[in-house]
């Protein structure tokens, strides 16, 4: 597999059964499996390695054998290799983002490119930051040179989501590797073909053992993971109740953990805000072509009474004019739901959101393609006219719906956004500049942007308040504070 492999069904066959421990593609060592099945037809796309303790014994042994080695190569060497690997996926972008829209049923067009491409500039990004692992000199006393070094943690352990598998698995590797550890993952169940390709050609450049990759179920593979001995710093990305269990179990080692958690990200709209931009933005900020499926997704928006019928029947229409189809598709807009469990959970919500009440406007429309029968497609639904302590209203969905909640005042809307147990994100929508920095400052969020709802970035500091987690990704810091240990040393000069 040593040039791009554009046939998805093809690649994930030569990945079946494997995991990359020691810089090899090798099988679990019960030999057992698990089917992925493809959301958008049912097809079988391949078995995965369905990984345990026992692969995990052997990835943080190669991992802490590596690690040895690894932090001895100078820091901006470690980045020119991450940069190199950047490079490399680059040149695969392709491959990889029809592997992960088979697997995941994301659009190929709206979404898999666009995760394919931030992959790569994440690796760009943090490889040109070697050099600033710096320390600092203390005026501590004339008579000693005093002063702080960076030093790596060891073995970190990073689990990942299934919604935005390469990406995210980017942001926790890429300034794990250039601080000087070494890396093993566990993949999530549903997408673990294409993070498996990711480290495959990863490992034509970094040292054997810097970077594996387990799959397999939470308990035996992730649990364990999280208990070895020798794994000191775990970085999760998944919902709320998994990221409790796996705080408690490093409290257990007294090891940093870093969470991105849930989230239910208010949009407020006010009645001066640009009617057009702000309607772009709701569909970009509910991440519709990803049928709802991300912690930041705008899944409450409050809209000022002036301006609110408006603005349903312009979202409305918008979201009515987008194509549900097959992922690989290049005509498709929003693809499918990532599997049965979750399906069943959304169309529960939708469920409850008419029980509650509320008015479920459907949007866009099913397939029409008798391939795509099976597949676990669900329509946009906006809802109106639900109550604030509605179900809809306060829980995390995962899904394509989203409320729209009338409100007269500014202070009300901003009561009604910070009511929430989540902070990951937020928007504000004015031509006001009082009222977009007064709301910045005030609004209970990590990651707040006005007039605009631009997905994560890397230099971008991203993560939550609250239950939404703990610890930000994506930037110089994340790297420094999450990756790094600080040593004070003191020289006595008298």
């Amino acid at each position: 597999m040593t040039g791009p492999v554009l046939d998805p069904r093809a690649l994930a066959r030569q990945l079946e059964g494997r995991q990359l421990i020691d810089g090899k593609l090798v099988a679990s060592r019960s030999g057992q499996t698990f089917d992925v099945n493809s959301p958008a037809t049912g097809e079988l796309v391949g078995k995965a390695a369905a990984g345990d303790a026992a692969d995990v014994a052997a990835a943080v042994e190669s991992a802490a054998k590596a690690q040895v080695a690894w932090a001895k190569v100078p820091a901006r060497q470690r980045g020119k290799l991450v940069a190199e690997c950047g490079r490399l996926l680059d040149e695969h972008k392709e491959e990889l983002s029809r592997l992960v829209a088979l697997e995941t049923g994301k659009a190929l067009r709206t979404e898999s490119r666009v995760e394919a491409g931030v992959l790569a500039d994440a690796f760009h990004f943090y490889g040109g930051l070697g050099s600033e692992l710096k320390g600092e000199t203390v005026p501590f006393n004339p008579d000693m040179l005093t002063m702080t070094i960076r030093e790596p943690i060891g073995v970190v352990g990073a689990i990942i989501p299934w919604n935005v598998p390469m990406m995210l698995m980017a942001l926790k590797i890429a300034p794990a590797l250039v601080a000087g550890n070494t890396v093993v993952v566990k993949s999530a169940e549903e997408a673990p073909f294409a993070v498996l390709r990711v480290a495959e050609l990863m490992a034509r450049i970094l040292p054997p053992g810097a970077f594996n990759i387990l799959s397999g179920m939470g308990p035996e593979c992730g649990g364990p993971l999280v208990a070895h001995p020798k794994v000191g710093k775990i970085t999760f990305t998944g919902s709320v109740e998994t990221g409790k269990i796996i705080y408690r179990a490093a409290a257990d080692k007294l090891i940093p953990v870093t969470l991105e958690l849930g989230g239910k990200s208010p949009m407020i709209v006010m009645d001066d805000a640009d009617l057009d931009k702000a309607v772009a933005g709701a569909i970009s900020g509910m991440r519709f072509t990803r049928q709802g499926q991300s912690c930041t997704a705008a899944s409450r928006m409050y809209v000022q009474k002036g301006i609110h019928d408006r603005f349903v029947t312009a979202l409305k229409a918008k979201v009515d004019a987008m194509k549900m189809g097959d992922p690989l598709d290049e005509t498709t807009d929003i693809g499918t739901i990532v599997s049965r469990q979750q399906y069943e959970k959304v169309n529960a919500y939708i469920a409850t959101g008419k029980k509650e009440g509320g008015t479920a406007h459907e949007c866009s429309a099913m397939p029409a393609d008798a391939k795509l029968a099976k597949g676990l497609y669900v329509r946009p639904v906006i809802f109106t006219g639900l109550p604030k302590d509605s179900k809809v209203v306060r829980e995390e969905i995962f899904g394509p719906v989203t409320a729209v909640l009338k409100f007269d005042t500014f202070e009300e809307a901003l009561a009604a956004a910070n009511d929430s147990e989540y902070g990951l994100a937020a928007t504000i929508w004015t031509k006001d500049l009082k009222t977009a920095l007064d709301g910045a400052r005030r609004l209970q969020a990590g990651f707040v942007q006005v007039n605009q709802n631009l997905v994560v970035q890397p230099g971008l500091s991203y993560g939550g308040v609250k239950t939404s987690g703990l610890g930000k990704e994506a930037t110089l810091e994340a790297m420094l504070e999450h990756f790094t240990t600080k040593k004070t040393v003191i020289i006595n000069m008298a």
